[in-house]
């Protein structure tokens, strides 16, 4: 009998392009929430499954000599499930290439930018104007740059992918850090195509009711903002 992936999780978006994975490929999985408010991220058990002590990271104990392994990055793991399913990063060489660009512009790119906008817009102790600014105009152009590409491609890498996976957290947030989708048709166009999927929508729910409003909550700030070497 298939043994569950275990996915070691916390409902936000770099956790939910691997829940959304699982729902896409259909592959059997247990959650373990990792409460990074709690530092539960610093626990040694998970340290030896993901040394950079950051969601997600997964252990699938049918691995490819079946044997267990681990995986950790967003990134990695999503290119690890689609090489195990064969499933959503495309048919030759020609098109893998098209979705690694986009899922390491993604990794690269929008999430970093987007979670520094993020910050400095909702979480800073102080009002950086500069930082604020700094991030949301990097945000901004970032939208831009999937609008164009969306302009005439259905999805960032033309078909479904492994791409629009890692991207869509994040965009489906821009608002929050003050973006108009008005401003960006295709963009939106896509974030309705990404959230009709019913494995999407699942995904994308998982643990939801777990996270707590970090706005208000000093104790996670501190355990999450103020980090070092260990």
């Amino acid at each position: 009998m298939t043994k569950p992936i275990d996915l070691y999780y916390w409902p936000t978006p770099n956790g939910q392009k691997i829940s959304v994975m699982l729902e896409e490929c259909d592959l059997a999985y247990e959650v373990h929430p990792i409460n990074i408010g709690k530092g539960e991220q610093f626990a040694q058990a998970f340290l030896d499954i993901s040394p950079n002590n950051r969601i997600p990271a997964i252990v699938d104990h049918e691995g490819p000599d079946g044997k267990p392994i681990s995986v950790f990055e967003s990134g990695a793991i999503l290119q690890y499930l689609a090489r195990k399913t064969g499933k959503f990063y495309g048919k030759d060489e020609r098109s893998r290439v098209l979705v690694d660009e986009w899922l390491f512009w993604q990794v690269g790119g929008l999430g970093p930018m987007g979670g520094q906008a993020n910050h400095f817009v909702h979480y800073a102790p102080e009002k950086v104007p500069y930082g604020i600014t700094r991030y949301t105009n990097e945000v901004n152009r970032l939208l831009g740059v999937m609008n164009r590409r969306l302009e005439n491609n259905a999805f960032l890498a033309g078909d479904y992918s492994i791409a629009d996976m890692a991207s869509y957290p994040w965009a489906r947030g821009a608002e929050r850090v003050g973006q108009d989708f008005a401003d960006f048709p295709h963009l939106k166009r896509w974030l309705d195509a990404n959230w009709s999927r019913p494995a999407v929508q699942v995904g994308i729910k998982v643990a939801a009711e777990m996270r707590s409003n970090l706005a208000e909550d000093k104790a996670a700030q501190a355990i999450m903002f103020n980090q070092k070497a260990r």
